[in-house]
């Protein structure tokens, strides 16, 4: 089988695409700054070299990748946006494209396919005609729009070489192990089902293994090109909180509206991104073959409480 390097492979989705890989008998080659630091239970998982602050990656983990997945970034959501945040932020996603393209461009390499991770933070508010944001929109001229444009366009370079190039740009993921739906179960805990700000905001979301499965679509298939890696039915934040709210607690909870201004205060900007509405088309890629195991949110949370 064929050998898949992977970048951001210790984070929440770089590890279940990694078991996911190895289960369908691929060889994985993780890039972390500290690979000493990891063990690999498996013949066929090791662990490489790279340093992106340095300029350095490991030379023999290139030459013997097939296809290489991009998923190294700075958390958006992990801490406030200070202005000092914000362009870790960035430079972490647009220095460690350069360094692959540069790699690609001076290694002898094989590699036939580069799928790289973008986001749909690249659409601003929903239109006034709620019609789907699809890939041919251009992007928001806000901070994270100008993010995911700046973090597309450093890894382009690599279809110069001649390699197949796919960019996901991905939803809300779900999943047990981090993100999203972390925060959303954390009232919960107390009977609370927070609702943030209207609760009308649509949240267009992906269950973890359906973006998993889509990474490895993506490699098994002669696609290209940028596709929204999001479910096929959005849901508004009060549905997804109250349908959440059941699945853990039945009937014993209170659902409680947190203000607007009150996210202000606690989030700074990035409030604009948990309160702002983006309803994402994810046509293409199911025109492309791709099925969705999971495109209504009951159940993909029923799916993962079951997992906990």
């Amino acid at each position: 089988m064929a050998t898949v390097l992977i970048t951001g492979g210790t984070g929440t989705i770089g590890k279940r695409l990694t078991t996911l890989l190895l289960d369908k008998g691929y060889t994985v080659i993780i890039l972390t700054r500290h690979p000493e630091k990891y063990n690999s239970h498996y013949k066929n998982l090791s662990y490489a070299a790279w340093d992106v602050s340095a300029d350095l990656i490991n030379e023999e983990a290139i030459e013997e990748a097939d296809y290489i997945i991009h998923l190294a970034g700075e958390g958006v959501a992990d801490k406030r946006w200070t202005e000092e945040r914000k362009q870790a932020i960035v430079e972490s996603r647009v220095h460690s494209s350069a360094l692959l393209v540069k790699a690609l461009k001076t290694l002898p390499n094989k590699v036939k396919a580069v799928i790289s991770a973008s986001a749909i933070g690249w659409y601003g508010e929903d239109r006034a005609d709620r019609k789907p944001f699809v890939e041919t929109d251009l992007p928001n001229h806000d901070f994270l729009g100008e993010t995911c444009r700046l973090w597309e366009e450093s890894i382009q370079p690599v279809e110069a070489s001649g390699i197949r190039l796919v960019k996901l740009r991905t939803g809300i993921v779900l999943s047990n192990n981090g993100g999203a739906l972390k925060e959303f179960k954390k009232p919960l805990q107390f009977g609370i089902a927070g609702i943030l700000g209207s609760g009308k905001q649509m949240i267009s979301w992906i269950h973890e293994d359906d973006l998993c499965n889509m990474y490895l679509y993506a490699i098994e298939n002669n696609i290209h090109g940028v596709f929204n890696a999001v479910a096929q039915e959005p849901v508004s934040n009060k549905k997804l909180t109250l349908t959440l709210a059941e699945i853990m607690r039945g009937k014993f909870f209170i659902p409680i509206h947190i203000p607007a201004f009150i996210l202000k205060i606690i989030l700074g900007e990035m409030s604009i991104e948990v309160l702002k509405s983006a309803n994402v088309s994810s046509e293409k890629i199911r025109d492309n073959g791709f099925i969705f195991l999971y495109n209504e949110i009951e159940s993909a949370l029923k799916n993962l409480s079951n997992k906990i």
